[in-house]
């Protein structure tokens, strides 16, 4: 074991789950800029500030983003992370690996770098931690040789992410782990070359039941849904009544639209689709009865994030429904139409996201070309004034 003096982070060690500070003491064996960055973060602990600083822009050739740099500001304490860059490699969608692949992958990682790894970032990349600049290019030449790319970065398009959909879940309403493939493919210029005010993150989730957290973690997501009348089984309802399901307590009443009704008495369950707004609890709850609508596409959201900047926001509903099918030419219109418009008024730093909460929906509204919808507004209006863009005053002038 490395011969390192960390109390603070042995500490970490202790208790049920496992800890990345063994993972480290495993690295640091082999590897002394592992052992430097155990050293690093037990005196950061110690401290109670981190010891990194920024001390320059790093990349690879023909690349803005994918690379993070990253510098010790104690380098003459630990030297083997005087630089510890990051880089973010470009993982396949919904995260399916071959063993091969990841052998590949870490093989690489062991050469150039310090052996540590992320798997995956809250974007989604996988996270190689800490290389030095002379080695950036050669560990991306292998592992361009070996059939991977660098994620996104910076103020740039961030790598697409997507669960796992049809592969494995029967929930799926759009196929999205093609869709992320599509949009991975198409929009690379944006993912490799930072040219945005910020960042800006696309997920896709196939149903509402949102295994990748797209509503609060993305400035557009992609939600499967459906239209028309979800599928009733009457047998199957009955089926879990007589083994014992409160349908009453359990279904319906949590409802949030309270859009069902259930009959003890003959064990039928009606559903009242206008007023449903697909949370798919009722799904959840009794999957061989209840099943999504036949009629699949995708809602469309805007605007989540983190507490960065400003504080976190949930994404906005901008389309209901599309539908969702290759080559999703009306999906990357809109996409394209967004960064423009978010690109031209967006200030430094600021996402999607806290832009229309500044200029306001409607705004937004009328440059994307949609329709306003009652579920958009978020408080009643609270002055009796009523305004109207310049051209319809115009128009009405003209009659």
């Amino acid at each position: 074991m490395t011969d390192s003096k960390t109390p603070l982070l042995d500490e970490l060690e202790k208790g049920p789950w496992p800890s990345f500070v063994k993972d480290m003491k495993q690295a640091a064996e082999k590897k002394p800029a592992a052992a430097d960055l155990l050293n690093q973060l037990e005196l950061s602990y110690k401290d109670r500030i981190g010891h990194w600083k920024h001390g320059g822009i790093v990349g690879v050739k023909g690349y803005g983003s994918g690379v993070i740099g990253r510098y010790s500001d104690r380098p003459d304490l630990f030297p083997n992370v005087r630089a510890f860059h990051t880089m973010r490699v470009n993982h396949p969608t919904g995260w399916f690996y071959k063993t091969d692949a990841l052998r590949k992958l870490c093989d690489i990682w062991d050469k150039h770098g310090s052996g540590l790894t992320n798997l995956h970032g809250s974007t989604g990349d996988a996270i190689l931690l800490g290389t030095t600049t002379d080695h950036l290019q050669p560990c991306f030449d292998d592992l361009s040789e070996a059939g991977f790319d660098l994620g996104g970065s910076g103020s740039a398009l961030r790598t697409p992410s997507a669960c796992v959909g049809p592969a494995r879940c029967e929930w799926a309403c759009i196929d999205s782990l093609d869709i992320c493939y599509q949009a991975t493919m198409t929009l690379q210029d944006q993912i490799h070359r930072p040219m945005f005010p910020y960042k800006f993150k696309i997920k896709v989730s196939a149903c509402a039941n949102d295994c990748v957290a797209a509503i609060a973690r993305s400035d557009l997501a992609i939600m499967g849904t459906w239209k028309g009348r979800i599928q009733v089984d009457p047998a199957e309802v009955r089926a879990y009544a007589d083994a014992g399901l409160d349908i009453r307590g359990e279904v319906r009443d949590l409802c949030p639209t309270k859009c069902m009704e259930w009959s003890e008495a003959d064990r039928t369950l009606v559903i009242h689709d206008g007023d449903c707004n697909r949370c798919m609890h009722c799904l959840n709850v009794m999957p061989k009865a209840l099943r999504p609508g036949k009629e699949r596409g995708a809602s469309i959201l805007v605007g989540g994030k983190a507490p960065i900047v400003q504080g976190s926001l949930l994404s906005w509903v901008i389309v209901p429904f599309m539908k969702l099918e290759p080559p999703y030419t009306e999906l990357f219109d809109l996409i394209a139409r967004i960064q423009d418009w978010w690109d031209e008024n967006g200030r430094s730093r600021e996402r999607l996201g806290e832009l229309i909460n500044r200029l306001g929906m409607r705004h937004f509204l009328k440059a994307m070309g949609l329709p306003a919808v009652p579920q958009m507004v978020k408080h009643p209006r609270t002055n009796p004034y009523v305004f109207f863009w310049p051209e319809e005053i115009d128009k009405k002038e003209v009659k």
